[in-house]
């Protein structure tokens, strides 16, 4: 019996031991890996280790690309992309049908839904979004209690580089809105909202300002909403922002309560958010700026046709009527059509058009360009 016993641990033994050296020799194979690999002549380098895998693909949504990747004799799969423009782009592989980011790299862009990788590509100069050797401000992460929605919800804010909390000169505030697929880290982490307002501070062509940045998916208080670009989502977000998020803000920054001290804009369903909630309240709002907003058919449209129905007193209120949009955009044409339609009415409002798809190249662009617009 004792013999068994020594027999069956010694047998216990040498399978830890195998399987200790299995995993060791797979962690010295990821460890050889690297990637994304960006290379000086900017082509970029993919790799994932599977030596199980049938068939890994690579997508770069951004710019359209899925291609699929080599295999090699240890088990890695590659692909080389590029030269790309220098920018910041989301990817992922497919691994036998299946979605997956890149485990060799920590960053990555955390949505509702997909989770993505990101690679940057620099340019020979450093570009407008990249960090650089300026006075940097410092973004915030708050947990606060919203009535609105009976729950403890999340907001970024960044202050800039010489934020004083006890200056007698009160700072402006932009209220930045995410997309339907982010929450409120998405301006933060693949948005670059913070290097953006950091680089246009420190050359003077930006005002020292706030930026919030709230969670735009809510409901209201013992209710559900499966679907955020609903009415009862876009109310119940208004309300959190105006009853909610606003006074938090306003209790523990040192910021301006005056609407010309005060910016709303966003991207997508955000955008529209800007739109419903910027011309629903201009008496607190006189910066409204919508990118490629979640709009179409906007003759039909009866809360915008709504909205846009005083000229006088849109004009009278907004400094700045900026909408943008991209024109490989799906949301294109909407969104040219509430500009045309704003003209015809007599509104005051500038369209700005770009190459582009619904992506986050065309809306970090559309923050660098609208930043120097605020609070003139």
């Amino acid at each position: 019996m004792k013999n068994k016993r020594i027999f069956s641990t010694v047998v216990l033994f040498f399978i830890i031991a195998i399987m200790t050296i299995s995993q060791l020799k797979a962690q010295m194979r990821n460890q050889a890996i690297v990637s994304p690999e960006v290379r000086p002549d900017m082509t970029v380098v993919f790799r994932i280790s599977s030596r199980e895998a049938t068939k890994v693909s690579l997508v770069l949504p951004d710019i359209n690309i899925t291609r699929p990747m080599e295999k090699n004799e240890t088990g890695v799969w590659s692909t080389i992309v590029g030269p790309l423009e220098p920018n910041i782009y989301v990817y992922n592989f497919i691994v036998d049908g299946t979605h997956t980011v890149d485990p060799m790299n920590p960053v990555m862009k955390r949505g509702i839904g997909l989770t993505t990788s990101l690679v940057e590509v620099p340019g020979k100069e450093p570009m407008y979004f990249s960090e650089q050797a300026v006075p940097h401000g410092t973004f915030h992460i708050h947990r606060y209690d919203s009535k609105t929605t009976g729950t403890t919800r999340g907001l970024y804010v960044y202050t800039p580089p010489n934020y004083d909390p006890k200056s007698k000169n009160k700072f402006p505030v932009l209220y930045l809105l995410h997309g339907v697929g982010d929450t409120e880290n998405g301006w933060i982490e693949i948005g670059q909202a913070n290097r953006i307002a950091d680089n246009l501070i420190a050359a003077g062509k930006a005002k020292q300002m706030i930026i919030v940045m709230p969670r735009g998916h809510a409901s209201f208080a013992g209710t559900s909403s499966s679907n955020p670009m609903s009415a009862g989502s876009t109310n119940a977000f208004e309300q959190d922002l105006l009853s909610d998020i606003i006074p938090y803000i306003e209790k523990n920054y040192n910021v301006s309560k005056n609407a010309k001290d005060r910016a709303i804009a966003g991207l997508s369903m955000g955008g529209r958010q800007t739109l419903v909630i910027g011309l629903a309240h201009l008496d607190k709002f006189n910066y409204i700026l919508p990118y490629s907003a979640a709009v179409r058919n906007v003759s039909q449209d009866s809360v915008l046709q709504k909205l846009i129905s005083d000229p006088a007193s849109i004009n009278k209120s907004l400094k700045v009527f900026w909408i943008g949009c991209g024109t490989e955009d799906g949301l294109f044409a909407g969104n040219k059509s509430l500009s045309e339609q704003l003209t015809g009415k007599g509104i005051r409002n500038t369209f700005f058009q770009t190459p582009g798809a619904h992506t986050w190249l065309v809306w970090r662009l559309y923050l660098n360009e609208t930043l120097p617009l605020l609070f003139k």
